[in-house]
């Protein structure tokens, strides 16, 4: 018999732990799409004020430093996760000795972008950059370790909380800094400040809330086995940053900072965009989990649901992207009229994106996770090789079809794989990606039309209408997926 994904299981988990692992993921779900749109404002309002140049000074220090801030926390966090979830009563031992592995891994990761920035030919100014951002990726990484106990006990939301909290932050001091032109120090001084407000607020919740001790006497043994058990989560992290970021450093050596800056227009988008999948599948891990280890039929039925919710939901988004990308750029004032180009070929990419996210799920539900590294650490072997042939040439463009590239990449090694763990319908999901398609292309027509008579909001609006009544005319979904993909937005139901 087959049953709807977002119905719940005979044998799910009931009582006090359930309700608060779901109330939890309402959180996070909430939390992070108030993050995507309070920094996307302040982004569009950096971004008006300063132009391409100074934004790609801007965003290369963040770029740089978050490339070296993944050697501060090589996994030791996803595992603390883990290992307290399993054993609470040694939160102290395990805290403790996570902790001191990542003291020395941060001395040693600010020394070597001090000792590179020193001794480049950058820029005074972008420097300084550099140093404040370095400032909060290590504050950032040690936040991330205090709240790893949080999630170790279940419990998301003082973190959702204080992820909001850290966007106002930076929205309030940015919105200073640009009124009395403060300068680009004190707009990267807006991350410090709020990254300091969240690495304070998360030890207090790590001290007061769990009551958690350091033992500043390392356990040379459970160190050892924390390394150990990193290795995996550190090898798939390290390729994962290098490839979102890399692109930027890149870009800024080849073609220099007017480019990054061109190129983040197209990047900051595709990121703020990114909520609809990370919320959405949300709640799909723990179900896959579920299924994997209890219903093999009904894992391949919630992989094929997903699949087909997400063409459903990216197909508008990426052929609205490329329509509209003239009119989205005057949002950003003049000066940016060369990132339509990028920003539509990085929209193509959105659909690939999207679509990786339950491949990536499954894979990782499945106890596939070294296959998810592997194709990871090839996405990002391609995406080196293409940016280096193509950002001399091509520039911000080259860097964007990179990233369409090795999304599709990502996607056609993840596909290969599913069969083996799920044999899902291969013809349910072309019919709903034919269907989708004409009913996009009706949008397409409709938002082609529109985008000089009407403004962008209308333009966006009426042909989000006519792409719905459309799938709908042609039984793309039906009342019901709606209400399941509303529901999937909610609160897991494996917890």
């Amino acid at each position: 018999m087959r049953h709807r994904w977002a119905l719940n299981p005979a044998g799910r988990t009931q009582g006090p732990a359930a309700e608060t692992a779901g109330c939890s993921l309402n959180y996070k779900t909430l939390a992070l799409i108030l993050q995507k749109i309070i920094s996307f404002t302040y982004f569009v309002l950096i971004a008006r004020a300063i132009g391409p140049a100074d934004l790609g000074k801007y965003y290369f220090a963040i770029a740089f430093t978050s490339i070296f801030g993944i050697f501060i926390d090589i996994g030791q966090s996803s595992v603390l996760t883990r290992e307290v979830a399993k054993r609470p009563d040694e939160s102290d031992r395990l805290f403790s000795s996570v902790f001191l592995m990542k003291l020395p891994l941060a001395l040693l990761s600010l020394l070597a972008v001090f000792l590179l920035m020193n001794f480049s030919a950058y820029p005074e100014i972008t420097r300084q950059l550099v140093y404040l951002s370095m400032i909060c990726m290590a504050l950032d990484s040690f936040t991330l370790t205090f709240f790893a106990i949080s999630r170790g006990f279940h419990n998301l939301k003082y973190e959702s909380i204080a992820s909001v909290i850290f966007q106002l932050i930076v929205f309030a001091v940015v919105l200073v800094a640009l009124k009395f032109n403060l300068g680009l120090a004190w707009l990267m001084m807006s991350l410090v400040l709020a990254s300091l407000y969240n690495f304070i607020f998360s030890f207090y919740i790590l001290k007061k809330k769990w009551g958690v001790k350091i033992n500043w006497r390392p356990d040379k043994v459970l160190i050892k086995s924390i390394l150990l058990i990193s290795l995996p989560f550190a090898v798939y992290a390290i390729f994962q940053r290098l490839y979102l970021y890399l692109d930027s450093v890149l870009l800024s050596l080849l073609a220099g900072d007017h480019q990054v800056g061109i190129y983040q227009i197209p990047f900051k988008i595709i990121f703020a965009l990114q909520f609809l999948p990370l919320a959405f599948v949300a709640s799909l891990f723990p179900a896959m989990s579920h299924y994997w280890h209890n219903n093999r039929e009904q894992l391949a039925i919630t992989f094929e649901r997903a699949i087909n919710y997400l063409i459903i939901i990216s197909l508008p988004v990426a052929v609205g992207g490329v329509i509209l990308a003239d009119k989205i750029i005057i949002i950003f004032k003049t000066g940016f009229d060369e990132a339509v180009l990028p920003l539509q070929i990085t929209m193509i990419a959105v659909i690939f994106m999207f679509l990786n996210f339950p491949v990536g799920s499954l894979l990782n539900a499945c106890d596939r996770q070294k296959i998810n590294t592997v194709n990871m650490g090839i996405a990002f072997a391609a995406s080196v090789i293409l940016n280096l042939l193509l950002i001399p040439r091509l520039e911000a463009v080259g860097a964007s079809l990179t990233v369409l590239l090795t999304n599709l990449l990502m996607f056609i090694l993840g596909m290969l794989i599913v069969p083996r763990v799920a044999k899902y319908n291969y013809k349910k999901i072309m019919i709903i990606l034919i269907k989708s398609l004409l009913a996009v292309t009706i949008m397409g027509a409709v938002g082609y039309y529109l985008k000089n008579q009407l403004n962008l909001i209308l333009t966006v609006v009426l042909a989000g209408i006519s792409y719905l009544i459309t799938l709908y005319l042609f039984r793309g979904f039906s009342k019901a997926d709606v209400a399941s993909i509303y529901q999937s937005f909610g609160k897991s139901k494996y917890n």
